[in-house]
């Protein structure tokens, strides 16, 4: 399903919760406890139809089927590779975990650091699964890809070469949760050779929902081992990797032990007291499992002896183990990139860590609609997609004294990793901030004519551009983008903040100030709760109309009148209809608001209904008043609500007026203003005010 209809569906389920980690979605609609119980009764061990042991499953390149890499590679299931395996054992830790023949020492990190929180382990790895009880050949992961979780089956089947794993491993050979969660990645994005090369971010992302940032530390941030301590006490995962600028860096061991180009888990940062000075230190870890730092505060450096003893006994581990301190200068030295995965609010339970608010939402870069590249193609730039996000409340704790809203922003481009094997590259992607104020999809004079208050680090061909920003309140304006304009593709955008903001669409029409935003709808059909909120947010901003925004009471009317298959809710045929009549109301009550006081006196509300085509008598003016006026003034919610009824009673009952007589219709005028007044639950006043008698 494409197009519209697909985002409608799509829209639909999300809103039923499918795509949450704990709902996710089954990958190739395989249902793991069906297939394993299926298995169980025919007493046969799984076999992945969808990622069968044959070389298409390995790669297409290096690891194609001609190439000399996959000779002798055989398949095997962990009970014929040991006596007693295990799936992943109570205990687990990052060190447990070894690189393979396969180049995705990122993933490696990233699946390393998995094990530092159990609860975002839960979330990727389900217990529920054993090589004992109800044993099938079968195991499931939970992956997520651009907002989405995805239950991932697979078969314990896996590429080995003279009885030894071929990639992922355990350190001691009988635990096979990593080697399977590589085989599920790798079923994901087409074969295991997809997964060579790539950044810890891709990995970090991908087993935790959450939102990764990169820091050059090369032009470190001054702030950044406060940021790291605050990551750490967030959950968050961390990565590090030296940079390298030729083919023979590739994984080169200095002469202090470090690995270039290798992808390296930060799992800790603390400070100790070194003969009168503070010290910061970081703690890392190699995912080989062993090669270890061997400079300052290394395992058996010198530098240990002038600490504290409870200090020592914390943070040191004399063991070849891959982990080891640096410290913070050593850090920014040696190694070039610091990347930090920051978790979703509900990746993490309890009150031990503090949490981010997220707003997420997703498009598409069309050719010649809404593809118009950077800021250096002002004629096209302002086609963009447009979102704003409103900054109200300051951080806790603000660097420097200085107050303001600290969030990151995240772009992603999507579906890339599984388009290499058909020689797909990454689009050059970035985005630009400004201060926004209105509600309108901003044009090309604007850009011209204002500088961005913040923007992307740079254009880059990677599969996210994230960046961290601290600016004051207020409203700002994003602009995600290719470099180039015309270039076809979708995105993701998400925004993590500190304390709560509003994050809204804003549409690319600009034909009135109200503007109809599908993307609003939670489920494709709109309730009058959220109607409440959509209506409310955008009369809000009209600085030039008085209103407390629309009541729930008015739009529980708006919905009941419009519903016109019983629903409950307005689909989105019907919601266009309602949002193309507030739009001209508001028109009117601007125009007939003749002194510019925001709300309507009694004499501009009868010239106003007139304008609107309602032809009344005096009778029904003055139960127009007395029902919808405070002291005679008349506010747009009540305006908006009148003008509805009025157009309700009219097309019921104008259709009749040829069968009667003019006696007759004076006694239909009657009768509307009693179902006027019946429908607004006051039937009784609806009869004083016309003279009659019950």
């Amino acid at each position: 399903m494409t197009g519209v209809a697909g985002k409608i569906q799509h829209a639909r389920e999300k809103c039923h919760g499918i795509g949450s980690n704990s709902h996710a979605v089954k990958y190739m609609t395989q249902d793991f406890e069906l297939l394993r119980r299926s298995c169980l009764e025919r007493g046969q061990l799984f076999e992945d139809e969808y990622f069968e042991p044959l070389p298409s499953s390995l790669g297409y390149d290096e690891l194609g089927q001609n190439s000399y890499k996959v000779q002798d590679i055989t398949w095997k299931r962990p009970t014929e590779l040991c006596s007693n395996p295990k799936f992943i054992l109570e205990n687990a830790t990052r060190t447990d975990i070894c690189q393979g023949a396969l180049g995705d020492c990122w993933l490696l990190a990233a699946i390393a650091s998995l094990t530092l929180n159990k609860q975002v382990l839960s979330r990727v790895v389900p217990h529920d699964q054993s090589f004992d009880e109800n044993y099938a050949g079968i195991f499931h992961f939970e992956i997520w890809q651009f907002g989405e979780w995805f239950d991932v089956v697979v078969d314990d089947r896996l590429p080995t070469r003279n009885g030894e794993l071929l990639f992922v491993h355990s350190a001691e050979g009988s635990e096979f949760w990593s080697a399977l969660l590589e085989k599920a990645y790798a079923k994901l994005n087409g074969s295991y050779e997809a997964l060579s090369g790539g950044s810890t971010t891709e990995g970090f992302e991908d087993f935790t929902g959450g939102i990764a940032e990169r820091h050059n530390l090369k032009k470190a941030d001054p702030h950044l081992f406060k940021i790291i301590r605050k990551a750490l006490d967030r959950g968050s995962l961390l990565g590090c990797s030296i940079n390298i600028y030729s083919s023979a860096d590739s994984e080169a061991v200095t002469s202090q032990k470090l690995v270039k180009g290798h992808a390296y888990s930060v799992t800790g940062a603390d400070q100790v007291d070194y003969r009168g000075d503070v010290v910061q230190l970081i703690r890392i870890r190699n995912p080989w499992g062993q090669v270890e730092w061997n400079g300052a505060w290394s395992d058996n450096s010198s530098e240990w002896r002038y600490v504290s003893g409870d200090d020592w006994a914390r943070l040191t581990n004399r063991s070849e183990d891959g982990e080891f301190w640096i410290s913070f200068s050593d850090f920014l030295h040696h190694y070039s990139t610091l990347e930090i995965c920051n978790l979703t609010p509900d990746a993490l339970k309890g009150d031990e860590y503090k949490k981010w608010a997220e707003t997420e939402f997703e498009d598409t870069w069309r050719k010649k609609v809404t593809a118009g590249g950077c800021r250096n193609f002002p004629d096209t730039f302002w086609m963009n997609p447009q979102f704003v996000i409103k900054l109200e409340e300051v951080d806790d704790d603000p660097d420097d004294g200085e107050e303001g809203c600290t969030f990151i922003v995240g772009l992603m481009q999507k579906n890339t990793r599984c388009m290499k094997k058909i020689g797909r590259d990454l689009e050059t992607i970035g985005f630009a901030i400004y201060e926004y104020h209105g509600e309108i999809h901003l044009k090309k004079h604007f850009f011209l004519n204002n500088c961005s208050a913040a923007r992307s680090e740079t254009f880059i061909n990677l599969r996210e551009v994230c960046n961290r920003f601290c600016l004051p309140p207020g409203e700002y304006l994003i602009v995600p983008s290719t470099f180039h304009p015309d270039i076809k593709g979708d995105f993701y955008v998400r925004v993590f903040t500190e304390k709560r903001a509003d994050f809204q669409y804003v549409p690319s029409t600009n034909k009135c100030k109200f503007k109809i935003v599908l993307y609003a709808f939670q489920d494709v059909e709109i309730c009058a709760f959220e109607l409440q909120r959509i209506l409310s947010r955008v009369v809000m901003k009209q600085k030039n109309i008085k209103t407390n925004g629309f009541s729930l009471s008015t739009c529980r009317n708006m919905v009941n009148l419009l519903d016109k298959d019983g629903s409950g809710k307005l689909g989105v045929v019907e919601f266009k209809i309602l949002w193309t009549k507030i739009e001209k109301f508001l028109d009117l009550y601007k125009k007939r608001d003749m002194d510019q006081s925001g709300c309507m006196s009694s004499c501009e509300m009868r010239m106003a209904v007139e304008d609107a085509g309602f032809s009344l008598n005096n009778p029904l003016h003055q139960i127009i008043v007395a029902r919808y006026s405070e002291n005679y003034t008349i506010d747009f919610d009540n305006f908006v609500c009148c003008l509805i009824r009025l157009e309700m009673l009219f097309s019921e009952f104008l259709p009749l007026r040829p069968h009667f007589c003019p006696a007759a219709i004076q006694i239909l005028w009657r009768l509307m203003a009693i179902v006027f007044f019946y429908l607004q639950q006051r039937p009784s006043r609806a009869w004083t005010a016309m003279g009659l008698v019950r």
